[in-house]
């Protein structure tokens, strides 16, 4: 019973171990980018051995891959979550609206994914191929919803790469040029996250004329916060 006690906290002292290198690793790869983070880089930060980074990933790619797939199922999951609050009987456009805005609250919060994404753009490795999915079930479901639109509002037919392109411009923006983004609205605020909400209501208003939403059915948050729904924690976000 002993020997069992001590093999389940070996083996919960190792999961803690990848964890801490994955999120010191996230980090790093977000502050300098893939091509200046190496793996002594890593464990001189995480406080392990290199051998030990070795043992658990292999490659400095493999580790690059655990945190874009850790990523990956933690955005899932909370398309998921967006998908589920949206009322199922809702118009298409509405809920394409409130699908895009809540995602773009999501991405302003959580900014990993975007820079892990604007850095893999950088890269000659095909890191960026390995973010562009085009199947899937929740894609399926998005996609329903555009043709369902489309067939409402024949004469203003959208296209989903469209408006995942304008979602990525809006949180890489956000992202990347924070001090362009306090100095629009210097003379109004101080506040970091009024600017966020600000650059949240500038895409807002673009969805709500894109999608025919009336005033009345446009979202109103005092904060972005407010829009992001809560799950499960993501370690590397």
């Amino acid at each position: 019973m002993t020997e069992r006690k001590q093999g389940r906290r070996s083996a919960q002292d190792a999961e803690n171990t990848k964890r801490e290198i994955l999120k010191v690793a996230a980090d790093m790869f977000c502050t300098l980018g893939y091509e200046r983070v190496s793996i002594r880089n890593i464990s001189e930060q995480a406080g392990v051995s290199h051998s030990l980074i070795r043992h658990h990933f292999g490659s400095k790619e493999k580790i690059w891959h655990a945190i874009s797939d850790s990523l990956h199922d933690f955005m899932q999951e909370y398309l998921k979550t967006i998908i589920e609050h949206i009322p199922q009987n809702a118009p298409a456009n509405e809920k394409l609206y409130f699908f895009s805005v809540r995602l773009l609250a999501h991405m302003l919060t959580f900014k990993r994914p975007i820079q892990l994404i604007a850095d893999a753009v950088r890269q000659e490795e095909g890191l960026f191929d390995y973010f562009i999915d085009k199947s899937g079930s929740l894609q399926a479901i998005i996609d329903e919803i555009a043709a369902e639109y489309n067939r409402d509002f024949p004469d203003s037919q959208i296209k989903v790469w469209e408006i995942k392109w304008q979602m990525i411009m809006f949180a890489h923006g956000a992202a990347s040029l924070e001090p362009f983004m306090r100095e629009t609205w210097v003379d109004e605020t101080d506040s970091y996250d009024q600017c966020l909400l600000n650059h949240w209501r500038l895409f807002n208003d673009l969805m709500m004329n894109k999608y025919h939403i009336p005033a009345e059915k446009g979202l109103k948050p005092s904060s972005v916060a407010e829009l992001i729904y809560k799950t499960g924690y993501c370690d590397n976000c």
